[in-house]
């Protein structure tokens, strides 16, 4: 165990004597751990809606005032016709049309009901979809209350309603920032490990240091195992840091579950994916092929991990592709015990296939640095 001793003396020294790569794995991680849950918002505001009023009664203006009074809307000034409207939408002006037709409220009393027309700026098909639906419920919300002032003024007339009580468990505020930064700090921490144990051998390379470890009785295992563990030590330091000052401070993201068991999941998941940034190495002469295909990678783990959108809404060879991703496992994980306080039972599968992601690219790596050194 001495060699492996001097080699994380020396793996140690060369990452703190380097100024420039001490901000890279601590500081600006943080930063982003602070600011994307800030712009990463589910919710979309500040919608444009222009309205064409054709009726101008009381009911149309009712309906008006509910929606410039939500949170979502913003209502651009009012056109005299659909048109005028329409240009709008085409001015980038406007997201949202909505027309209320003549004798709205008139046909309200008379038939019971009536129709309003929508045109949604499809571009942007996110914006649209929700937009759309929030204008959608806040017409539904407003039907339900002239209905019952109707039916008031009509005593003959019977009103039935069925009450719906909803409780939202985990996260009873809905605040995407609960959802988000547990996600955000795995990607993280596998940025520090993909990328910065990914360069590592290949620097070796660059300068030529590495014929000398070749040439020296030191064994491949060792040299491998002096690569990855100041690198494991480094992701548990800036998990611990994004976790407990950002996460919990900043945000008051308070764990649910146990801390023992997440920091297990933890360290097995940081020597999976440290062993894939070695595996990465061994294939790289320099460190910008290194850089180039860690970024490769790096970008189907942020987009195919359920960060951002759920795996269950992907199609068949997407899923297939997320779940040969480790690091789809580890967010599971981390919404698990930090949101819902699940308990080592119910992680089992999740540890079992991190074992195997750790102990094929670690192997992997080990046998490919003899095949090619």
């Amino acid at each position: 165990m001495r060699p492996l001793k001097f080699l994380l003396i020396k793996e140690f020294k060369q990452i703190f004597r380097n100024k420039t790569l001490l901000p890279l794995i601590f500081a600006l991680p943080l930063v982003q751990l602070t600011i994307l849950p800030l712009a990463a918002d589910y919710e979309v505001k500040n919608i444009n809606i222009s309205i064409v009023d054709n009726d101008h009664s009381t009911f149309s203006t009712q309906l008006v005032s509910k929606i410039a009074a939500s949170n979502y809307f913003i209502l651009i000034e009012s056109k005299h016709s659909f048109k005028e409207s329409y240009k709008s939408i085409e001015s980038d002006e406007a997201d949202l049309i909505l027309e209320i037709p003549k004798n709205f409220e008139k046909n309200i009393y008379r038939n019971g009901s009536e129709k309003l027309f929508i045109a949604v700026n499809a571009i942007n098909g996110t914006k649209a979809s929700l937009g759309g639906s929030y204008l959608s419920s806040i017409i539904m919300d407003f039907s339900q209350a002239i209905q019952a002032e109707v039916i008031t003024q009509a005593p003959t007339s019977v009103m039935k309603r069925i009450e719906v009580t909803a409780i939202n468990w985990f996260n009873p505020y809905l605040n995407y920032k609960v959802f988000m930064v547990p996600a955000i700090l795995v990607i993280l921490v596998t940025m520090v490990g993909a990328y910065m144990c990914g360069l590592n051998i290949v620097k070796e390379k660059e300068i030529g240091t590495i014929e000398q470890i070749n040439v020296s009785p030191i064994k491949k295992h060792h040299y491998i195992l002096g690569k990855l563990i100041p690198f494991w030590v480094i992701g548990l330091v800036v998990f611990s840091i994004g976790f407990f000052i950002i996460s919990w401070g900043v945000y008051g993201i308070v764990p649910q579950g146990s801390l023992l068991l997440l920091y297990g999941y933890l360290a097995l998941f940081l020597v999976a994916i440290l062993g894939f940034g070695l595996l990465i190495s061994t294939y790289s002469e320099t460190q910008q092929q290194a850089m180039s295909v860690s970024f490769f990678f790096m970008m189907i783990f942020i987009l195919m991990s359920g960060l951002f959108t759920s795996i269950d809404a992907m199609p068949a060879w997407a899923k297939t592709i997320a779940y040969i991703n480790p690091v789809t496992y580890f967010i599971e994980v981390m919404r698990m015990v930090v949101l819902k306080g699940s308990s080592f039972q119910h992680i089992v599968k999740h540890i079992l296939i991190m074992i195997g992601f750790a102990t094929l690219f670690n192997a992997w790596a080990i046998l490919n640095y003899r095949k090619t050194n």
